[in-house]
């Protein structure tokens, strides 16, 4: 079977199109800090939503997905745990001088060509003791989903914090 020139030419130029699409290169991430998270003991994280999400291809007319779910602070507490902090589920009034709040929001998204987008999240710390602003950090995440967008977000977020912070 002898396959034309235009058509070859036209699945190359798809597929640099496809692989020229999944290369954008995401924002570093950014931070404010005011002090070191690792003075602290325990973390209150103001409670998130979880966010499902789909993907899914047609392929010889039958439909395939696949979804995935994530849950933002359930990420941040894992991330976290692993270094150390402690989650409490309510603040405690006795526990104030050691305690952390950490809040979530997305923050932005930024459109990358042929459909494809970038979600930025922003965590902020907080004193539980002065409602003062210990560090905040700033991050984009993109993946196959919203789902796996934010995870890396979060990822690359607390990794702008943790790393830089020698504890």
């Amino acid at each position: 079977m002898k396959i034309k020139k235009a058509t070859i030419s036209i699945l190359l130029a798809f597929f640099t199109l496809i692989s020229l699409n999944g290369c954008t290169s995401l924002r570093p991430p950014t931070s404010v800090k005011n002090g070191s998270i690792f003075g602290f003991k325990y973390m209150y994280i103001t409670p998130t939503g979880s966010l499902t999400s789909s993907s899914g291809a047609t392929i010889s007319g039958q439909y395939y997905s696949s979804s995935k779910t994530v849950n933002p602070s359930d990420v941040i507490s894992g991330i976290l745990t692993k270094e150390g902090l402690i989650r409490l589920p309510e603040l405690k009034p006795g526990l104030s001088s050691e305690t952390i709040i950490i809040n979530y929001g997305e923050s932005g998204k930024r459109s990358t060509g042929l459909g494809g987008y970038t979600i930025e999240v922003t965590i902020q710390f907080i004193s539980s003791k002065n409602n003062s602003l210990i560090c905040s950090c700033t991050a984009e995440g993109q993946g196959e989903t919203e789902a796996d967008d934010i995870r890396q977000a979060i990822t690359r977020c607390l990794g702008e914090i943790t790393l830089k912070d020698n504890h």
